[in-house]
């Protein structure tokens, strides 16, 4: 159970702030000098100081350590007074058990280094992504002395295995180090997600085996080269069916936080709009962003009224004629490849197209409005 599962009703029992953090010993041990209580649990010279369960109250707030880990504790923080000592009491075995449930005592020695900064990352992260006032930059303990200020590529991969995250992620680590970088930053969120951040000298990496082409690619062309092939290499080699979402290199640091949304968000209109496909780029999804921004009750409407114009829109040949000819930037010639028909076969389609709805896909105008009409009919053809 994660944090943010039981973080919400706890405060709805108790009808008060509750919040989660994780601080330094040096800033608890600076708390105790003022506090006003006091109270360390039973556990014998070989709990950590402070010891799980260990709170104190101060200025009417009550913190609660849940778990140690190493220089820095998670704190359970609640925000009011006159709690009865029996609640308190329950809130900290509470705690406790669910540290002893999840974290066995040789944790340390089952959790890599590597692993246990992704764990209190994520916890953070998850912390801020439900907040109503979710921090961007990430606290400085948790920065890794500084590393994760520099610009990385961040990925986002969405599973569809069951496997739960701690048995999976030194394999899924070992796979990512030795296709991308040693370097590289992995971050368990939900139970299918994963947070990957490489480093942005995969781009020059990429540069150079297109150094022969006539036109520099560009860092966007570079990008989904680079997601592409990790798409291919975690599907055969690790997961099967997944999906996968990359973006512009930047600050973990400064932009974690707005970076998985934008990952998350570029995801699942991907997966709404172009059903099939695995690879999601956020700058390929412009249109579909704006169009999903508009309530479907008037989407409806306006697709119910073009369909009314012309079956022709629904039919397969037709639908994936245009999706072709759309994808190859309405070039008549490489359309016509594409699909292995004769050019004036194409010709006929398109023309046929123009005669029953009026719209011309070779004109800019009528091409949108048609590339707009495929959009929302995949999506309206779902629900």
């Amino acid at each position: 159970m994660s944090t943010s599962d039981w973080l919400t009703p706890l405060e709805h029992i108790l009808n008060c702030p509750v919040r989660y953090m994780t601080m330094p010993i040096s800033e608890w041990e600076e708390r105790l000098r003022g506090a006003d209580l006091v109270l360390q649990p039973d556990g014998g010279a070989d709990q950590p100081n402070p010891a799980e369960g260990s709170r104190l109250e101060k200025e009417g707030s009550t913190w609660i350590v849940a778990r140690h880990a190493g220089k820095t504790i998670d704190v359970l923080q609640i925000d009011c007074g006159g709690l009865q000592p029996k609640q308190m009491e329950l809130i900290s075995w509470m705690l406790q058990w669910n540290g002893q449930r999840q974290l066995p005592k040789n944790a340390a020695a089952v959790l890599s280094e590597s692993e246990s900064i992704a764990l209190k990352l994520s916890e953070w992260i998850q912390q801020q992504l439900v907040s109503d006032e979710p921090s961007y930059s990430i606290p400085d303990h948790l920065t890794g002395g500084g590393r994760l200020f520099a610009d990385m590529i961040p990925f986002l991969l969405v599973t569809e295995s069951t496997n739960t995250r701690q048995a999976a992620y030194a394999e899924l680590e070992r796979l990512l180090r030795s296709f991308l970088a040693d370097d590289i930053l992995l971050i368990p969120l939900a139970n299918q997600e994963w947070l990957i951040w490489g480093p942005v000298s995969l781009l020059n990496d990429s540069d150079s085996e297109f150094a022969d082409d006539e036109e520099e690619e560009s860092q966007e062309d570079s990008l989904a080269s680079i997601c592409n092939g990790l798409h291919e290499m975690l599907a055969s080699e690790w997961i099967g069916e997944c999906h996968l979402a990359v973006s512009h290199p930047i600050s973990p640091a400064k932009g974690i936080v707005e970076t998985t949304v934008l990952l998350r968000e570029t995801i699942n209109l991907g997966r709404k709009f172009h059903v099939g496909t695995n690879i999601h780029l956020p700058w390929m999804l412009q249109l579909e962003r704006l169009l999903n921004s508009i309530p479907e009750a008037q989407r409806s409407r306006y697709l119910e009224h073009s369909l009314k114009r012309s079956e022709l829109f629904v039919e397969a040949e037709m639908l994936a004629t245009l999706e072709t000819f759309f994808m190859l930037d309405c070039n008549v010639s490489e359309t016509a490849k594409k699909l292995y028909i004769h050019r004036n076969t194409l010709l006929y389609r398109l023309d046929k197209l123009k005669q029953e709805t009026g719209l011309d896909v070779r004109q800019f105008r009528d091409a949108v409005l048609v590339k707009i009409i495929l959009l929302l009919y995949k999506v309206t053809k779902r629900n």
